[in-house]
């Protein structure tokens, strides 16, 4: 019987010492950023620090790469595999027996060692409809005269005008000028398929990383990111326009859906730090955390408050340095764990929840709001039966929060190219303000469904800058009033976005309110006494 219990303990005691275990090995600081700081383009693309000084960001020590010394004594230790690493978060994801990890503390740079598996850390101190899952298993004013940009957005008009992101490619704003990481599961049939030859032809794609692999193959793996980019960039005239046709796009592949690992959070930082550095604007990720294989490692409730997952950490460092990070909520409302999950819950990012084609909540849409109580999903967008094209270049139909992300995404970019010189934080300001539930959010579609037409609106004055003339609302609904300075009779006109007339009429300080019912919603410019001019939203 004894000898029976040692073999037990034995077995158990070599489980808990020689099993591989994730985790994060943090250091104390950055030797090198003197040196950096002095070269900043042996850390950024001269894009990434155009992109800072636009947005008035110092650099720091974020910036500064991890010290090649620390990394190497580390990879160097015994039985320790280096992963990733994290520049932001000054960490390296590692892999090895718990034993192995925990020696790395006797390192006078390792400021602490943070395991995977939540239930080690409380031992360790160191004073020093068809749903498609989210991969994981849990400006200025265009001339009157432009011609206007009128797509045939087929089965994708819903998805496209519900956002009334129609009425920004109308002005010609289509997201030119901006660049959109997606980091995603695979891009399969991007280099080859339909959807994706406009993008081709104008050399819109620019590259990316397959961080699973360590190589540059993008278009292979799951066809889960090849939908999402469609969603944002796929044409196909009378069938499907994404929402930012003409932003420019890195691919990134973060995820291995084989199986579900923290590693692919580290991936993940990785990804959205290489896109810093390249200069990105907005990034996209359909994907989630929350459970993984090894139940040891899954996120409780409790943990999905901005703080605790690495990949959230990550996420709400990236408005600092003047990224848009537009991230799925997940889709796991009816799960017995219905709440977004990782890096869902991260500050400082747009997280989207979906709504079906009458912006009704769809019932799969994970809620919030995060553990710590912050509004969330932030907005929503159409996810339900959502217009895209699959890797054979088929146009289909899908579900999911997978699709509300990047159709909200390239609405952001199309919107940030109407007026490049907002910062991340206005456009993200500007986004919730817009949007229809922004007095009364709740749990599952946070703010609600933002209207960039009204966000774009909301970024000028609601008024002409000349003194003399002002109108208000704007956007108005049916009586629009005019407030003339002088005592003068002035013509009004109204013009369509092709410069035609289809309004006028004489105007006075006594004679001033116009009743509009009459005229259709949508995007109008207006000229008073042939001099002042503006632009006018019809609700």
């Amino acid at each position: 019987m004894k000898k029976s219990l040692l073999v037990l303990f034995f077995a158990i005691f070599s489980l808990n010492v020689f099993s591989q275990e994730d985790a994060w090995v943090y250091f104390t600081d950055k030797p090198d950023a003197t040196y950096y700081f002095s070269n900043p383009l042996q850390m950024l693309t001269q894009r990434a620090l155009d992109r800072r000084t636009n947005q008035g960001i110092a650099l720091d020590n974020l910036d500064v790469p991890i010290s090649q010394n620390y990394i190497d004594q580390v990879t160097a230790a015994t039985g320790i595999t280096v992963m990733a690493k994290s520049k932001w978060l000054n960490a390296l994801h590692i892999r090895g027996s718990q034993t192995n990890i925990q020696a790395l503390t006797a390192f006078g740079f390792v400021s602490q060692v943070k395991f995977a598996r939540h239930s080690l850390n409380t031992r360790i101190s160191n004073p020093n409809e068809n749903i498609v899952n989210e991969t994981s298993k849990i400006g200025q004013t265009k001339d009157k005269f432009e011609i206007a940009v009128n797509y045939n957005y087929g089965g994708s008009s819903n998805q496209v005008q519900m956002l009334n992101t129609h009425l920004l490619h109308q002005q010609n704003f289509t997201g030119q000028g901006k660049i959109v990481a997606i980091l995603d599961a695979g891009f399969p049939g991007v280099d080859i398929r339909a959807p994706f030859q406009r993008l081709r032809d104008n050399n819109l794609i620019l590259g990316g990383y397959n961080f699973p692999d360590r190589n540059n193959n993008i278009y292979t793996r799951n066809q889960h990111g090849t939908m999402v980019l469609s969603t944002m960039g796929g044409y196909v005239d009378n069938q499907l326009v994404g929402t930012a046709p003409d932003a420019q796009y890195y691919l990134f592949i973060t995820e291995d859906v084989n199986s579900e690992n923290p590693v692919e959070e580290s991936y993940w930082v990785e990804a959205l730090e290489m896109a810093d550095s390249l200069g990105v604007d907005v990034v996209n990720s359909s994907l989630g955390y929350g459970t993984y294989d090894d139940s040891g490692y899954t996120y409780s409730y409790a943990m999905r408050n901005g703080q605790v997952g690495f990949a959230s950490r990550g996420a709400s460092i990236a408005m600092q340095k003047g990224i848009v990070c537009v991230v799925s909520a997940g889709n796991e409302a009816t799960s017995a764990e219905p709440h977004i999950g990782i890096p869902a819950d991260a500050t400082n990012i747009l997280t989207v929840g979906s709504v079906n084609s009458t912006e009704g909540y769809s019932s799969f849409s994970s809620i919030g709001p995060s553990a710590d109580g912050r509004v969330k999903p932030d907005v929503a967008a159409r996810g339900s039966n959502a217009t895209l094209s699959n890797s054979s270049g088929t146009i289909i139909t899908a579900s999911g929060t997978s699709f509300s992300s990047p159709i909200l995404a390239g609405s952001v970019a199309s919107f940030w190219s109407a007026l490049p010189n907002l910062t991340a934080a206005q456009v993200i300001d500007f986004v919730k303000q817009s949007a229809d539930q922004y007095a009364t959010p709740d749990i599952y579609k946070g703010y609600g469904v933002p209207d960039f037409q009204l966000a774009l609106t909301l970024t000028t004055e609601n008024f002409t800058n000349n003194a003399d003339v002002k109108i208000y609302p704007n956007p108005f609904t049916n009586v629009l009033t005019i407030y003339l300075s002088n005592n003068n009779v002035e013509d009004f006109s109204i013009y369509n976005q092709l410069g035609q007339k289809i309004f006028s009429t004489k105007i006075s300080s006594q004679n001033n309110s116009i009743d509009l019912s009459n005229l259709n919603s949508g995007v109008y410019f207006y000229e008073v006494a042939n001099q002042v001019k503006g632009k006018l939203i019809k609700k």
